[in-house]
Parts: C-alpha cells; sequence; structure tokens
C-alpha cells in the first residue's frame, strides 16, 4: 500500500522501518512474552531499552560528559514551567520573542520569576524575522536567557545559535528545540539547557527529552514539584515517577534510525541536515517562482522544518487543500492563528514527498488558479 506523504507539525510523520519494527514487536518484544507497554520500567528489559536509547541520542546529538539527558513527560509546554521552576532562582530572566512558543514561554515564566524581560522581539513584523543579536538588550545577572531556535507556527529559525559571552551576558542559553531537534548539529558550547516534544521529529507524542549541563541542577525553588526537580529526575535516571516507556522504546528506535542514515560520506544528524537543506530549497524555491503562492519570512531565517505559505487567492484555500488530499498529501492546512498553509518537513518526511507537493502546487497553479 501507497502511504500518503503526511506533512503535519506534530504529531507528525515518523520513518516506516521503525513503525514497522514497533508493530511487529507489539505483543513480544525480542522473545521475553510481553510487549514494551506491558512492561516494569524497573525490569531488566526495560532497562536495557532506556540505557540504549539514552546512548543513542547522545551519540547522534554528540552530546558532552557533562550534560545529563533526562526523559519526561508534560510537553514543551510543560517545560515553560518546569525550566523556570529550575533556573530562575526566582529572579530576572530573558526572553528572545520570535513567535507563538517564545510568547508562550515568556508568559509562563512570570508566575516563577521575579523579573521576566524581554530582551528582543520580532512581533513588530509579524514574526517574520530574528532580531539580530547584536540588539538584544540583555539583563545583567539573568538567571537565564530562553529563546525558541525554531518556531513551528511562525516558520522562523535560527540557524547559528547566539555566542551570549561575546553579547556580555554570564547567563546559560536555554532552547526550545521541540522542531528541529536532530535535524542539524547543535553546538552545546553555546547552551545550558535544551529541551524538546519529542511528537515532531523523534517519536510519539508524550515524551519529552531536556538535555541539562550539570552545573545547572539543583537550583530547583522550594515550590517546585519533586517530579519537575531537574537534579531529581537526573538522579534517578528518569524513573522518579513511571517514565513514558512506550515513548521512549519508540523514540529510541527514531535514534537507531537515524544513525543508520547515509548521505555520501556523512552520517546520521550530518546526513539528514544535507537532506533537510535540499528538501527546504527546493519547496521555497517552488513558493518563491510562483506567482499564486508566497512566504512572508526573511530569507536568512526561513525553518528548514516548517514552511508557512499563502495563497495571494485565499478564495482557492479550500480548493487547494481537497486536491492536496486527493493527491495523498496530508495536513497542509496551516496553524488557525496564522491561516494559509504550512508544510512540516521533518526527518522522515521523504525527498520524494516534497516533489510530490512541489509537482501538485505546480500543476494546481497552472490549471486551477
Amino acid at each position: 500500500m501507497k502511504r500518503p506523504y503526511n506533512f503535519s507539525a506534530g504529531p507528525a510523520t515518523m520513518p516506516v522501518e521503525v513503525l514497522e519494527q514497533a508493530a511487529a514487536e507489539m505483543l513480544d518484544w525480542h522473545g521475553c512474552g510481553m510487549g514494551v507497554m506491558e512492561m516494569s520500567h524497573r525490569g531488566k528489559e526495560f532497562i536495557s531499552i532506556y540505557e540504549q536509547a539514552e546512548a543513542d541520542l547522545r551519540a547522534l546529538l554528540a552530546v558532552p560528559a557533562h550534560f545529563r539527558i533526562l526523559f519526561m513527560q508534560g510537553g514543551g509546554l510543560g517545560q515553560n514551567a518546569i525550566v523556570p521552576l529550575n533556573l530562575s532562582r526566582a529572579g530576572v530572566v530573558d526572553f528572545v520573542v520570535t513567535g507563538s512558543w517564545s510568547q508562550k514561554s515568556e508568559r509562563e515564566a512570570h508566575k516563577y520569576a521575579s523579573e521576566v524581560n524581554i530582551v528582543a522581539s520580532g512581533a513588530d513584523s509579524g514574526f517574520t524575522t530574528v532580531p539580530p543579536p547584536a540588539s538584544w538588550n540583555l539583563s545583567r545577572g539573568a538567571s537565564y536567557v530562553h529563546l525558541c531556535s525554531n518556531e513551528t507556527i511562525h516558520g522562523v529559525e535560527f540557524h547559528a545559535l547566539p555566542d551570549l559571552r561575546q553579547l556580555g551576558s554570564e547567563a546559560p542559553l536555554v532552547i526550545d528545540f521541540s522542531s528541529h531537534v536532530a535535524s542539524r548539529s547543535v553546538d552545546w558550547s553555546r547552551v545550558g539547557l535544551a529541551f524538546a516534544g519529542a511528537q515532531k521529529n523523534l517519536g510519539p507524542a508524550g515524551l519529552t527529552i531536556v538535555v541539562v549541563r550539570e552545573d545547572l541542577l539543583g537550583h530547583a525553588l522550594p515550590v517546585c514539584p519533586s517530579a519537575f526537580d531537574l537534579r531529581n529526575v537526573a538522579e534517578h535516571q528518569s524513573m522518579f515517577n513511571t517514565p513514558p516507556t512506550w515513548g521512549i522504546y519508540v523514540a529510541g528506535l527514531v535514534f537507531q534510525w537515524i544513525l543508520r542514515q547515509r548521505e555520501g560520506a556523512l552520517s546520521g544528524v550530518a546526513a539528514l541536515e544535507q537532506r533537510n537543506i535540499a528538501k527546504a530549497a527546493l519547496l521555497y524555491g517552488a513558493i518563491d517562482n510562483s506567482q499564486l503562492y508566497y512566504n512572508k519570512v526573511a530569507p536568512h531565517c526561513r525553518s528548514r522544518m516548517n514552511i508557512p505559505f499563502f495563497l495571494r487567492d485565499e478564495s482557492r484555500n479550500e480548493a487547494f487543500l481537497a486536491g492536496a488530499r486527493a493527491n495523498g498529501l496530508l495536513q497542509l492546512k496551516g496553524h488557525k492563528s496564522v491561516g494559509g498553509m504550512r508544510a512540516s518537513l521533518y526527518n522522515a518526511m521523504p525527498l520524494e514527498g516534497v516533489q510530490a507537493l512541489v509537482g501538485y502546487m505546480q500543476e494546481f497553479e497552472r490549471t486551477q488558479a
């Protein structure tokens, strides 16, 4: 059966071979007589799954030894509270606001920090560009600086992380990299904590990845719940409470799939980054060379993962979406807050899917627009 191409922003498309392996092991994992959802999280079977997943994620993201990898619940919205509960020290925190997700993070932090400063914002541009780091008004003595390194809704991406020390700040950088995690390398020398919901690039909904520098552990506010105290989670190897076992297992299969990817001499994340550059260039090229479609984001900060676009004649939106569905191109409707269309080109989206989308877009413009 030919599967449709799913352009959903999340939960999102997953590698077919991962889905097939999870299906094959559903009732009996490696001959143990149990499926993963039935296992004790403290049994030797699941411990082996967890340890392999952690080791593989460390390898594919090149996470240094002085960072801890945590598997948690709550998603990105949960981390919007968990991060200030652990890092704010009830002091001042800085936010770079570049779209809907960093806006939500900033609003949540007001509950836990004594002061929340928006040091830069893309609001005046309609969140179509990233304020240059040299223009940021960073606070003296901030507990941390938060940014969303890829905005899923507005399609804005930091293609390089800022060096806060060069900007005169000693604060650790916190990044929400939910929608581009494992699509490119990370400069960990510039990061204090990174978090990601798994449901876009790494696995099923319900699992959250946190990568945190060890010196940032142990500073949780007294009101922080024990299950959200990052030091507590780290000391219990993500098993202070029952972890999302199925999510960890499937994410582990995705990690192994990523490690197997090859593009010439490149492997793993580097191979996927090359593919992602090619996929995004193909779709942006089709949009930019069209008389019907357009993208609002400044070219230097366009997302490779989430590409919003609009029809100049919006009365054709429903016809476009209906035709896309008929051609096996799913979940292209834009977020309700911005309208238009959006194609998410996560790691598991093959180049053939983007080629099919571009072919449909060109045919629609030629025959119906």
